[in-house]
């Protein structure tokens, strides 16, 4: 890789879900004149709008915004492929800007683009689609039990809850005859520009306030009629997500209507809460600020390009 380019920026913001970053991001992308680059990995799908808070144009407010619809949910993208395409759009942008840049909330996407993904084997879809029924019909608690007899090492590290790392790690397994951890080298890559990381956040009152009023907008805005166009999809990735699955769940008839709006508000809560875990893992890694801080925030990044 070349080596740094001290005059090429990209301004990473990040943060949980409601807390502000697509209007301070927009503000920002008109102080720097640059463009956006979303790291939202469930904004990508044209199809999904409602339940992914994807920024309308009125919000976009005339800035370039890139990866917002831009696949079909019908297409596999993974975070492997996000750094292949950011990279490559990074060295065009480059060419016109100093400064990008680049936000959302999927911390794996993030960390791809930033560091460099593990490379990891093909995998079987046959075995996906056979784990994925597995899940449907028996629950996780199977799936783990496999886990920890395949790949122990995994087992200690992951989130027992989330069914969709649990199955990527097994597929993995079973695929390639290796432990998943086995291709995890975490080893970063060098990137060709300066990196400036930025984490927001408020208040857990202010945000959880923030989180239930965004849910009872969605639904306004018609959540309920966006999960039923996309219920033949239900088992792919982007839709194994918050705000999908309560709805498909109560359209299966599992729980009523307001079970419904309170698991969606309680879920989106635990998973604001889950991406400043894993945003915070390192603490030195960001520097956090108010989304309202605003002064302090164009003073941080002018600090960090001028070092």
């Amino acid at each position: 890789m070349a080596s740094i380019n001290k005059q090429k920026h990209l301004v990473v913001v990040v943060g949980p879900t409601a807390v502000g970053k697509t209007d301070l991001c927009v503000q920002l992308a008109k102080h720097y004149h640059t463009d956006i680059i979303s790291a939202d990995s469930r904004q990508f799908f044209r199809e999904m709008s409602v339940g992914t808070a994807k920024p309308t144009p009125s919000e976009q407010q005339g800035v370039k915004h890139y990866f917002i619809d831009s696949h079909s949910i019908t297409e596999e993208y993974n975070a492997g492929a996000y750094e292949t395409d950011v990279l490559q759009l990074l060295e065009e942008l480059f060419k016109e800007h100093n400064v990008v840049l680049m936000t959302g909330g999927s911390g794996l996407y993030v960390r791809a683009v930033l560091e460099g993904m593990d490379e990891m084997p093909d995998v079987d879809p046959a075995i996906r689609e056979k784990l994925i029924k597995q899940v449907e019909a028996e629950g996780i608690a199977p799936l783990l039990e496999k886990l920890q007899e395949l790949d122990p090492v995994y087992f200690a590290q992951v989130d027992k809850a989330n069914t969709q790392r649990v199955v990527r790690a097994l597929e993995v397994c079973l695929s390639s005859g290796q432990p998943y951890s086995s291709f995890r080298t975490s080893e970063k890559q060098e990137r060709p520009f300066n990196i400036i990381k930025i984490g927001l956040n408020r208040d857990r009152a202010e945000l959880y306030s923030r989180i239930d009023q965004r849910m009872d907008q969605m639904l306004e805005q018609g959540l309920l009629a966006e999960a039923k166009s996309l219920y033949s999809y239900r088992q792919h990735n982007a839709l194994q997500t918050v705000g999908y699955k309560e709805i498909f769940d109560y359209l299966e008839g599992k729980y009523n209507w307001e079970e419904a709006v309170r698991l969606l508000k309680r879920n989106s809560r635990r998973y604001a809460k889950r991406q400043l875990t894993w945003f915070t893992k390192h603490p030195d890694e960001y520097t956090w600020f108010h989304p309202q801080q605003w002064d302090k925030i164009v003073a941080f990044i002018n600090e960090r390009m001028n070092r």
